[in-house]
């Protein structure tokens, strides 16, 4: 089943029903509304998410009545040879009903769902009611090439004729088709273009291309789509893309492997034999290729910020990088908040001053092939792990120069001074800066420094890491400074643990704030000259003076 299954459920009422498929379906998520339900993954308006995740192509398994996911995804329905796997379940998993899908397996994953839960699954579609198998809808590693001359071919099975099989189709060997050796229609499972009106043509995606150069900034996929034209195989025959792993870095092999829709695979040598040209090399196989067990994919490493703490403000671009993770890495705390994971996702937690060991490992795991996510609380790029996966990145640039073909990618977060700042109203409104207190790796009148130059230049001033058991007096010396260049009765925002249950939220003046109203998991907003209250907000007009 392809893309990850996004069981969708309404209330608690269906929780465990939803948590009974799961255990049976690894690659699923449960879907839960805000507002009702504690799940995997957070929504807020049941219509509009139905519908990013159908757009999405991902299989829908909504615990719901089958009208209500019609009506949420009737202005979606256009083409019914893209359509992913749509069932609707009765809440108690006493109902299995596949509405959509036919072409992508949704009656397999109705069984297979059917099974899980001891029912049997409401299926009207024709032919698979009369042969105990939908024609049109191949097993993973077929295609087919022309749904509408397989709707004909159906409806004349349908209608008495009879068939043969020309190649090898074992999903079909007990299928209860009408056979017959002289039949005038045929299935033919071949990698070849070749077909007529009376043929069912299922292509087996058994070929292999190897690209051995692309450093040539040329039209890759054209000479592929060239290739295969030559040999007279059709292009959904194609299984793989395979190169040499010093190209893995190429853009223009990635961009191949999209144009032309299949996995892309790198090798220390051809996988086949490719003989000496230099160009493109083609091999058929005899049966469908797993391309996941011919060498490695390009690596990716993903820097997360999980937001201050509350799923509603983790992005979804951060969500997703967790919904496709193999392996995920981060301090034990922020692994925790990440969770929870499947099954076939590694956890790798580490203590908090370990980041740049943790940046290394996340190479050697992303150098293997495999989809590493490295985890930040807030904003990875603020006092967090993307500064590390780089610095790891820059110190191994010469004993481990392959991590530079792995595909590094940040994801913003929500920091916990803009979480804090949304919290009180609008302090950071104008020019603001962001300083930590810590001195582990700072000396501290660096920091001093710093936060003299704040103050003269006026700069609303945002403090992380203000007090800890290990350094009980430079949040007041940090305060003292402060106090050279603002008046006592400048507002500060106290948020501690903001975005997370036991969030607390306290506005103070500069003249009553000490270091006995903060810990470390407090952030410190210090107006300037121009901040103001109104009411219970705190802001820094726009302007000034």
């Amino acid at each position: 089943m392809a893309g990850l299954i996004a069981i969708v459920v309404l209330g608690s009422g269906a929780l465990d029903t939803a948590r009974r498929i799961q255990a049976s379906f690894p690659d699923s998520r449960v879907h839960g509304l805000a507002s009702r339900v504690s799940a995997d993954v957070a929504y807020e308006d049941f219509g509009v998410h139905l519908r990013e995740l159908y757009v999405a192509g991902a299989p829908i398994v909504a615990l719901c009545s089958a009208g209500i996911v019609i009506r949420a995804l009737a202005s979606c329905l256009t083409d019914k040879g893209v359509e992913p796997p749509v069932l609707a379940l009765a809440q108690d998993g006493s109902a299995v009903v596949p509405l959509l899908g036919g072409m992508r397996s949704v009656n397999v994953l109705a069984r297979e769902i059917g099974a899980a839960l001891r029912v049997t699954p409401a299926i009207t579609t024709s032919g698979e009611v009369r042969f105990g198998q939908c024609l049109l809808a191949p097993p993973e590693g077929y295609a087919l090439p022309d749904i509408e001359q397989g709707k004909r071919f159906v409806s004349d099975l349908l209608a008495g004729e009879t068939t043969r099989i020309e190649g090898r189709a074992p999903w079909l060997d007990q299928a209860p088709l009408p056979r017959a050796d002289d039949a005038r229609l045929a299935v033919r499972i071949t990698p070849f273009a070749a077909g007529d009106e009376h043929s069912l043509v299922i292509h087996p995606r058994c070929v292999l291309a190897w690209i051995e150069d692309a450093s040539a900034a040329d039209d890759i996929a054209g000479r592929v789509r060239l290739a295969m034209r030559e040999h007279g195989l059709a292009p959904l025959a194609l299984a793989a893309l395979t190169a040499p792993a010093s190209h893995m870095a190429s853009e223009a092999l990635a961009d191949a492997a999209r144009a032309l829709d299949v996995p892309l695979r790198f090798c220390d040598a051809a996988p086949f034999d490719a003989g000496p040209a230099r160009g493109i090399a083609l091999h058929v196989h005899d049966v469908p290729i797993d391309a996941r067990s011919i060498g490695r994919a390009r690596g990716t490493l993903t820097v997360i910020g999980l937001g201050p703490g509350s799923a509603e403000l983790m992005t979804p671009a951060a969500r997703n990088a967790l919904l496709a993770a193999q392996d995920v890495l981060g301090y034990e705390t922020y692994v925790r908040m990440a969770g929870p994971f499947r099954d076939d996702q590694r956890v790798h937690m580490t203590d908090n001053r370990e980041e740049l060991q943790r940046a290394r490992h996340a190479f050697e795991l992303a150098n293997e092939g495999r989809r590493v996510v490295v985890v930040s609380s807030g904003d990875p790029g603020v006092f967090a792990m993307a500064a590390a996966v780089l610095e790891a990145l820059d110190e191994g640039r010469l004993e481990h120069p392959e991590w530079r073909a792995v595909k590094l990618a940040i994801v913003p977060g929500v920091s916990a001074s803009l979480a804090t700042a949304a919290r009180a109203g609008a302090p950071l409104g104008h020019d603001f800066c962001v300083l930590s207190l810590s001195d582990n790796l700072k000396p501290w009148s660096v920091i001093e420094k710093r936060i003299a130059h704040a103050g003269e230049a006026d700069l609303v001033m945002a403090f992380y890491n203000p007090l800890s058991k290990a350094r009980p007096w430079q949040f007041d010396r940090a305060i003292e400074i402060v106090k050279r260049y603002r008046d006592a009765d400048t507002p500060v925002v106290l948020g501690r643990d903001i975005g997370r249950p036991a969030e607390t939220l306290r506005i103070v003046t500069l003249g009553e704030l000490k270091g006995e109203l903060v810990d470390m998991r407090t952030m410190v907003i210090v107006g300037s000259s121009t901040t103001r209250v109104v009411g219970d907000w705190v802001y820094t007009p726009r302007w000034h003076a």
